[in-house]
């Protein structure tokens, strides 16, 4: 069975725009009024807190992150706080678990493989963490998070993969409510250099597509939005 994609490459989207972006696009997947759909960007600084609301995991007060450039966000989705910010590749699929056939957990697996392989192109090893440790990691440095909401069948929210980000921004939380672990990136793993950060983009997009099996891709250039 042939499945559709499309994939909007957006460049530098504010995180509460693509909140509501995909907000939209969530409810229009579930009324089948559009295919499977994966957002491709990357966020100004900013930190955001899961459902359940792990706001003493930020270890700055709110007045200053005004100061450091960074805004904070409660959002639905699971997981604890992270942070998202330039040089990070970041995707979120709006995508339906029923016609894939997956239930959650293979699907944040799913979501784990597409960062390891990504990872594996640069000869860096990745793997998923240990138990209750969500992401993927390099040994016990974290290079890519994911934190999903499903409602109804459909996705949203989903992975974020460090390229090149400033790490002094995760030093003001306790990442992922795992206080003995740092944080890395593909820059600082990769005996390579690498290339510019669209073309990294394009490969995790590629992963993904592979990974989740979709046959036919559509590419909408969405970053004049």
């Amino acid at each position: 069975m042939r499945r559709s994609l499309e994939v909007w490459k957006m460049g530098t989207v504010n995180y509460l725009e693509a909140l509501k972006l995909q907000e939209k696009l969530a409810s229009d997947r579930k009324a089948l009024k559009i295919t499977d759909t994966l957002l491709s960007l990357q966020h100004p600084p900013t930190y955001t807190v899961g459902k359940r609301e792990t706001v003493h995991n930020l270890l700055i007060p709110d007045s200053e992150l005004k100061a450091i450039g960074a805004e904070l966000h409660y959002t639905q989705r699971g997981g604890d706080i992270t942070f998202h910010g330039p040089h990070q590749a970041i995707l979120y699929p709006i995508v339906s678990l029923r016609d894939i056939g997956l239930g959650a957990r293979k699907y944040v697996e799913k979501l784990e493989l597409t960062m390891i392989e990504l990872a594996s192109m640069y000869g860096v090893k990745a793997q998923v963490g240990q138990r209750c440790e969500t992401g993927v990691w390099v040994e016990d440095r974290k290079i890519g998070a994911i934190g999903v909401r499903i409602s109804s069948g459909i996705t949203s929210h989903g992975l974020a993969f460090n390229m090149d980000p400033d790490l002094n921004y995760f030093k003001h939380i306790v990442p992922c409510g795992i206080a003995d672990k740092d944080v890395t990136s593909l820059k600082k793993e990769a005996d390579v250099e690498l290339p510019a950060e669209e073309v990294i983009q394009e490969q995790l997009i590629s992963c993904f597509v592979r990974i989740f099996g979709y046959s036919d891709v559509i590419l909408k250039d969405k970053s004049v939005l």
